[in-house]
């Protein structure tokens, strides 16, 4: 396992509440839901890479990293974590996500500029190989135990994520850590092998929020700037399917868009504004359904409430910009499901 073979991440499943630790065969460890870049480093001994959730490469983004990996990593190995960036004096940190997002950027001295004034952090939370060595079949708390030997002692900007066995001391990061930007606690199954791709771990957020690839945009109907945004998500057969739309953007907001998606609007051979139609409903009778076709390349964060088949119930709400987000890693299995419950006992 090198830089030359990226690594899938482990995805986590949404669940309501953290869950007990005798849940899982073997137990649980807790650790804090960081708000950042996923990211799968590869260090061969000499070079490192940064790939992303869905295997976009970051490399080239944060040069400080890879020199803090390349400079402090003591032997070849590949780990998972995030990317974060602090903001804030000491005392009264939190994450920045604006900060961190900006460092998508084409221009490499702009990206240099931004690693000298506001640096980025590596937070580990797991060990995929060491040594040249697969840890990918080894048990959580194995790996665990490995990645503290590892960069338990390594200095800022490579950190290791804290853990707890104690679901009562995660319960309380849930809420204590949401004041520093936070994003929630996950729940690792101690005696779970990495299952790359798969949705073997749990994660508690303070929002349901998904990764949604953005098709087009409808124009508002004053006739300025962007009325709402059309949103996609892959299904299995690789398909990207129409789930909804998001919209409430000030006047202002609606003019910077238009600008802002300029560079993404189809046109066909004579250069003219490629448009679509979306389903008419029953509610949408008589209304202006055209929209103007997007290149799918972009991708978006969206909170929302629920879905009710294969689109969301209501129109979401637009959170932020996934610079780091490849639009075909954006599928519907990351969205939450539901727990079953029996109409019958609700009414009773």
């Amino acid at each position: 396992m090198s830089v030359a073979a990226p690594v899938s991440p482990m995805l986590a499943r949404a669940v309501d509440a953290v869950p007990e630790p005798d849940s899982v065969e073997g137990g649980l460890s807790y650790e804090p839901k960081w708000d950042g870049f996923r990211s799968i480093v590869s260090f061969d001994g000499t070079t490192s890479a940064i790939g992303s959730r869905g295997s976009k490469m970051l490399t080239r983004y944060f040069p400080e990293l890879t020199f803090a990996f390349e400079s402090q990593l003591p032997e070849p190995c590949v780990l998972d974590g995030e990317i974060v960036l602090r903001a804030g004096e000491p005392g009264n940190e939190r994450l920045s996500w604006e900060q961190l997002s900006q460092r998508i950027h084409p221009a490499a001295t702009r990206i240099r500029r931004l690693a000298d004034e506001t640096p980025a952090t590596f937070v580990a939370f797991d060990l995929l190989s060491r040594d040249g060595v697969s840890l990918l079949d080894t048990p959580f708390a194995e790996r665990r135990a490995a990645l503290e030997d590892l960069v338990g002692r390594l200095g800022d900007p490579i950190h290791l994520t804290r853990t707890t066995r104690d679901v009562a001391l995660a319960r309380r990061w849930l809420v204590e850590f949401e004041g520093a930007g936070l994003d929630g606690v996950v729940a690792k199954p101690l005696a779970a092998p990495y299952a790359p791709g798969k949705r073997a771990m749990f994660k508690v957020k303070h929002h349901r929020s998904a990764d949604v690839v953005l098709l087009g945009y409808r124009r508002h109907v004053s006739g300025h700037g962007v009325g709402s945004l059309l949103l996609g998500l892959y299904d299995d057969d690789g398909e990207l399917r129409n789930v909804g739309g998001a919209s409430a953007f000030s006047d202002a907001r609606r003019q910077e868009l238009v600008q802002e998606l300029e560079p993404l609007v189809m046109r066909d051979d004579a250069g003219d504004v490629v448009t679509g139609e979306t389903e008419q409903s029953r509610f949408s009778a008589g209304k202006d359904t055209s929209f103007v076709r997007l290149e799918p390349t972009r991708v978006l964060e969206v909170r929302y409430d629920h879905m009710e088949g294969a689109r969301f119930r209501h129109t979401v709400q637009f959170d932020r910009w996934r610079p780091d987000r490849e639009a075909r890693s954006c599928t519907f299995d990351q969205l939450e499901t539901p727990i079953a419950y029996d109409l019958g006992d609700v009414l009773d």
